[in-house]
């Protein structure tokens, strides 16, 4: 059974850091498309950074510079470091597992499986 569960939320200051942790059940994380998104209640959920199963990462613009994706094969581990925060990163952040097939990186439609999300809220 797949599963996926964030941790690593919480409330921080504007210019702050958070390390954002998927751990993943149930398939080899390594061998698949993983995503981050996020979203505010009454918005779409928002692509934020993605790695393909090569681990080329990819981000959306609003974060370059400041977030990096990376994966812990031996922990089966997706992680999401996020520096200089800014109130406009709060939200709840998800994980995501990529379908096989076509798949665009920060498009939430191709995504099949998807944690339970954790919190991040920044203050200025």
């Amino acid at each position: 059974q797949v599963q996926l569960v964030e941790s690593g939320g919480g409330s921080v200051l504007a210019g702050g850091s958070l390390r954002l942790s998927c751990a993943a059940s149930g398939f080899t994380a390594d061998t698949y498309r993983m995503g981050w998104f996020r979203q505010v209640a009454g918005n779409e959920r928002e692509g934020v950074a993605a790695l393909d199963s090569l681990s080329t990462p990819y981000y959306a613009d609003s974060v370059k510079g400041r977030f990096t994706i990376s994966r812990d094969n031996a922990k089966n581990t997706l992680y999401l470091q996020m520096s200089d925060l800014k109130p406009e990163d709060t939200a709840m952040y998800y994980c995501a597992r990529g379908r096989p097939g076509r798949w665009r990186p920060l498009h939430e439609g191709d995504y099949v499986y998807w944690g339970q999300g954790t919190q991040v809220t920044v203050s200025s």
